[in-house]
């Protein structure tokens, strides 16, 4: 089975997968839904500036910035970076 195959599967299962009892779920998206709009989404894009952060710490030092753009984005969005992007 390919990586992409392997990915696909992981996302599939991952997203009926949980071991938070419903009671704590309801709290979380409570309290998650009291949040401004803006709040919600700042949060969301810290957590995505961390989750790149982390991406970024984990490549080999000796890649151009090309290729590191490249593996990031494979990383975070499970696909090859798209032709039409520019690659400077």
């Amino acid at each position: 089975m390919d990586y992409k195959a392997r990915i696909a599967i992981a996302m599939e299962r991952g997203s009926n997968m949980t071991d938070t009892a419903p009671e704590i779920a309801d709290l979380v998206r409570k309290r998650m839904m009291a949040l401004s709009g803006e709040q919600r989404f700042l949060m969301g894009a810290r957590m995505f500036e961390a989750a790149r952060t982390m991406v970024l710490a984990s490549l080999p030092p000796n890649l151009s910035s090309v290729e590191r753009r490249e593996i990031l984005y494979h990383r975070l969005y499970g696909e090859a970076l798209p032709h039409n992007v520019q690659k400077a």
